[in-house]
């Protein structure tokens, strides 16, 4: 394998890696903590969390993550029948789909429902708890997707790099 195949899957598998780590922060303690404080104090700190998370910083490793998965797709078929074309093609569907496609079509929306609602009405409650539930699965399914996929990239490497005997 070249120099320019190993660095996008490294830098896919790292996009990975990171992207999987920010989401477990989330699953694992930040939303835990939002859901003990009162509704309208967790409403509004979630809806200034998905407005300062549209950063450059973020973007670029989440969507940058994204475009590296795609290349990675294409470099599994360019060495299809290797050892390493199937980790490769799964560490970028699972990226692809488990992450940026579940985000756009579940956790975006999910964001849009409580950026409309008024953090101090009493009625927000009940979108505040469905948000919870909800967008907690949503961004473990996102979590486990782009670990797996980090995985997967590195499985794929290793696997450029045994000795065919």
């Amino acid at each position: 394998m070249n120099t320019v195949v190993t660095s996008v899957v490294v830098l896919a598998l790292l996009g990975s890696a990171l992207i999987g780590g920010v989401f477990f922060a989330f699953s694992s303690f930040v939303m835990k903590a939002l859901a003990r404080t009162p509704s309208s104090e967790g409403i509004a700190a979630m809806q200034s969390i998905n407005i300062v998370v549209l950063n450059r910083s973020f973007l670029v490793a989440f969507m940058g993550t994204a475009v590296l998965s795609l290349f990675v797709m294409g470099l599994a078929f360019n060495v299809w029948g290797t050892p390493s074309a199937l980790y490769f093609l799964s560490g970028a569907l699972l990226y692809l789909v488990g992450t940026f496609l579940v985000t756009g079509l579940g956790n975006v929306p999910l964001n849009d429902q409580l950026a409309a609602v008024s953090a101090t009405d009493p009625a927000a409650t009940t979108v505040w708890e469905h948000y919870l539930d909800r967008w907690t699965r949503l961004n473990t399914i996102r979590t486990s997707a782009a670990m797996a996929a980090a995985l997967l990239f590195t499985l794929g490497l290793v696997q450029s790099e045994v000795p065919h005997v």
